[in-house]
């Protein structure tokens, strides 16, 4: 690529990662890892290392092994949340738990881990240390970020302030250190590559808090899951904890009746929870709040010692986040 592309960058890792075996023997531990990887994404995390890379300097191939490591380690945690969740399905095909099985799905989830670790080595030795250190942070962070999330689940209430700092570890931070990894990669500054994960950490959170948004409110046809999930479980996003602070009278008693219902029609369910959402306003409050972040995120850009036109590279990603509609 002559320019940087993110779709382009994120098509040029997938085919190397495809060309990985990861290992040989047992077929079965690495076979769910070529499997999960497989299955796609859009790849942002890891287009984001090549594009923090690319700020800095042109050959931002040298930062694919660095890249990989990303995706892998993202890839790692959501093969054990799927584990967690019960879930069925990932990105519309079957989970490895539940294609293969839970001990698996744990084993081949530990070694992702460690193939994450060694392409993130990769790094040229001068910053080798500090990627390490800041990979090491970024991975106890996700990993807080879950923990705090299955606590919510077993609490009544939760606060906006807690809500935020949860999606900041489980899904924020990993977009920052990303973005900051590449940078260090590319020869920024510390300073610069502060910077770099300021950006990444607000624009993600934005991102998180516009796929709560999405949950309830996208067109089922291109959003790829399940409409309305969040409703069905309870999960206590920013639109629920606002919903049960707003809602009043009637509204109120009958939020709280979908709640506590133990048995119910899924359809009927969200349909009634999306229009208390609708008469509180909800959907334009959580929209702000989104919105607040992304302008946090550019507004770090101000102090980003970079040419325009690589700046408009991160202004133009956010943008993309912030209009997306799947």
């Amino acid at each position: 690529m002559t320019s940087f592309d993110l779709k382009e960058a994120g098509q040029l890792l997938a085919n190397k990662l495809e060309e990985q075996r990861f290992g040989e023997a047992p077929e079965t531990l690495y076979e769910p890892l070529r499997y999960i990887l497989k299955i796609g994404g859009k790849r942002l995390r890891p287009a984001l290392t090549l594009l923090g890379c690319y700020l800095f300097d042109k050959d931002f191939e040298k930062a694919l092994p660095a890249a990989m490591g990303v995706e892998i380690f993202h890839n790692f945690t959501l093969m054990h949340d799927d584990i967690m969740d019960e879930a069925p399905l990932r990105r519309g095909k079957v989970t490895v738990h539940e294609k293969w099985n839970p001990n698996v799905a744990i084993l081949s989830g530990d070694v992702m881990l460690v193939k994450a670790y060694e392409y993130i080595m990769q790094v040229d030795d001068k910053i080798l240390r500090q990627a390490i250190e800041l990979f090491n942070k970024c991975a106890a962070e996700v990993c807080e970020g879950q923990q705090f999330d299955m606590d919510f689940e077993d609490r009544e209430t939760v606060g906006e302030d807690e809500y935020i700092e949860m999606i900041r570890l489980k899904t924020a931070v990993l977009i920052g250190f990303a973005l900051r990894l590449g940078a260090l990669i590319g020869g920024a500054t510390d300073e610069q590559s502060k910077v770099v994960e300021e950006y990444g950490v607000n624009v993600g959170l934005g991102f998180q808090l516009k796929d709560d948004i999405l949950d309830v409110y996208a067109d089922p046809e291109k959003f790829g899951k399940q409409v309305g999930g969040d409703i069905i479980s309870n999960k206590k996003t920013l639109m629920l904890i606002h919903a049960l602070q707003e809602a009043k009278g009637a509204d109120a008693e009958e939020l709280n009746t979908w709640i506590n219902a133990k048995e119910f029609d899924k359809v009927e369910k969200v349909n009634a929870v999306t229009n208390i959402y609708n008469r509180l306003g909800i959907k334009d409050l959580a929209t702000a709040r989104s919105n607040e972040y992304f302008d946090k995120g550019f507004a770090a850009l101000d102090k980003l010692d970079l040419p325009e036109e690589k700046k408009q590279l991160l202004r133009e990603f956010g943008v993309y986040l912030l209009n997306r509609d799947h």
